[in-house]
């Protein structure tokens, strides 16, 4: 008899290819090796703000429901520190110097579509973006203290201090996943849509690299 294949493992691997293609976009790697500018740190940081505002209003309807709930913690919301970043790296008058994307008001319009009646749809968005930017994100952080001499003001978002243990966290987030009271339909549903959240993040580096020609031209 075959082992069965604990969901979180499956959908690991059912989105490798995705996660890997995202991380191997042109403007993240210029902004990783240093061909990067402050200015596209700054409009990747934009662009989070808008989808974590989406994310997090859709977690305060979803605190309600029994599934969804259990994956829900006050230590890993993302906006204050993200506004805290903007303001930093921008000035008070933030909100007023940003605009969303286009690839952006699709993401966002997707996790307010789902998250309105779909509890799997809300979480297979919120284990894409937070455990993707928990995992990539404090080396992120570090390689911008190092490029543009931030010390922790402008990086906040990245650095996921209120995680003690990020490993852990993952770890017990998965477990979450695997006890979840899904039948295989409902988890093939979630994969494919862990699969449209990648898809919008690569879709929205090909935006940040358009506005980038249109910015410098």
């Amino acid at each position: 008899m075959n082992a069965v294949v604990p969901f979180s493992l499956a959908l690991r691997e059912r989105s490798s290819s995705a996660h890997s293609s995202s991380e191997c976009d042109g403007f993240m790697t210029d902004l990783l090796t240093g061909a990067g500018t402050r200015d596209d740190y700054i409009a990747l940081i934009a662009q989070h703000w808008f989808i974590y505002a989406a994310l997090e209003d859709a977690a305060v309807r979803m605190r309600v429901d029994p599934v969804a709930s259990v994956f829900l913690r006050d230590r890993t919301s993302r906006l204050p520190a993200l506004e805290a970043d903007l303001a930093f790296l921008i000035g008070p008058q933030w909100r007023e110097s940003i605009r969303p994307l286009p690839t952006t008001q699709a993401y966002v319009s997707r996790i307010r579509r789902v998250a309105a009646t779909w509890p799997g749809g809300f979480v297979a968005h919120h284990y894409t973006r937070l455990l993707g930017d928990l995992s990539g994100g404090p080396s992120i952080g570090r390689l911008m203290q190092r490029r543009f001499g931030f010390e922790t003001n402008g990086i906040g978002f990245l650095l996921f201090g209120d995680i003690a243990d990020p490993k852990a966290f993952k770890t017990v987030y998965r477990e979450q996943l695997d006890a979840a009271p899904w039948d295989d339909d409902e988890k093939e549903r979630v994969i494919a849509e862990v699969l449209v959240a990648y898809r919008f993040t690569t879709e929205l580096f090909a935006d940040l690299t358009r506005a980038k020609a249109h910015r410098v031209a």
